[in-house]
Parts: C-alpha cells; structure tokens; sequence
C-alpha cells in the first residue's frame, strides 16, 4: 500500500516536472533541450567562439561547469552562450523589472463640460486639464448635450474650440471635436 502511494506520488512529480520542463523549454532552451546541429557559440567572457555543433558546445559548457543557453534561436545559426542558467535568468528578471519601473503609463483624464458653462466655470476647467497635461497625462474633453440642447449642437462647438485655444500653449489637438451620440468629444495631449 506504502509502495503504491509513493508510487502514485513519483508519477505526479513526473509530470509536474515534465510540464515545468516545457515551460521553460517555451521561455529558454537549455543544454540538452538544445537541438540544433550547428550553433554560434559565445563563450563566458562574451568573446565569440566560432560556429560548432552543439555536442561540441555542450562539450565546452560542461568542462567550464555551467550551461549552454540559446539565447536568439531565431538566428541562422541560432546563437547560444555558455553562462551559469541561474544567474542568467535572475539577470533577465532584474532588466525587466528595470524597465517595467522606467515606462510610464499615460492615462486619460475626461473633463465633462455642458454646452451653457459659465466663462468662470470654464477657466476653472481650463485649470484642472492644465495640471492633467502638466502629469503627462491625455485629456478627453466632454461637452454634453441634453434635450433641446441637441438642436444646437452645431451652434456650442466653439466651446471646445476655446478649450483647446486656450491651452495651445502646453497641449495640441490630438483627436478632433468628434459627435458621438448626446455627446462632442476632443482629445489634447501634451505639446512635445
């Protein structure tokens, strides 16, 4: 019973192991999974060792004690390079995260307006979509119509006009004033 469950257990790691080994067959060949029969080999150092097979690679790989690790498999031949796997990948994370912390996501930030705004009500506006653009960030202007409002909607797309002249000097029209249902919408982004 003892034999069978430890059994049962040996099967399940088998194919959990199986299947870590194809995901990491997906990201990265290492070593054995390496099937090509000529490669470029880089040695350690990063100086280039000349166009092998791979046993010959492998050869070089296992008499320094680390790994060969394709790393353009798209090549013709595909390049690998002879690097310790673990240190390699931890370098990889870390360049990543590097650069996931140095992108910046612009976000788009909707001021609402209605077609009868007040010329106060309007600087205030003004205000805000300038401290927006100030951030980096797109700004959707809004300019709502509702019940007889619609009749005059050619007549309000000054409005937007006015918006957008009066931040000409930090931000451009990046999507025209555009209908769309009960609504007039225009983009501005920052001036680059």
């Amino acid at each position: 019973m003892l034999k069978e469950l430890a059994d049962r257990y040996a099967v399940r790691f088998f194919y959990a192991y199986r299947i870590w080994r194809e995901k990491a067959i997906s990201e990265l060949f290492i070593n054995e999974q390496i099937r090509d029969r000529e490669v470029r080999v880089i040695g350690e150092d990063g100086e280039q060792l000349g166009i092998m097979s791979s046993r010959e690679a492998m050869k070089l790989a296992e008499e320094a004690g680390l790994d060969l690790v394709k790393i353009a498999p798209t090549a013709k031949p595909p390049v690998c390079k002879i690097v310790d796997y673990g240190k390699f990948r931890y370098e990889q994370t870390r360049k990543e995260k590097e650069a996931k912390k140095k992108q910046r996501t612009v976000e788009i930030k909707e001021i609402r307006l209605s077609p009868n705004i007040d010329t106060n009500d309007l600087n205030t506006k003004i205000n805000a979509a300038r401290k927006f653009i100030g951030k980096g960030d797109r700004v959707k202007i809004t300019l709502r119509f509702r019940g007889r409002e619609m009749a005059h909607m050619n007549n309000s797309k000054h409005i937007l006009d006015d918006f957008a002249q009066a931040l000409a000097d930090i931000a451009v029209v990046d999507k025209a004033p555009k209908v769309e249902g009960r609504s007039m919408t225009m983009f501005l982004a920052e001036k680059r």
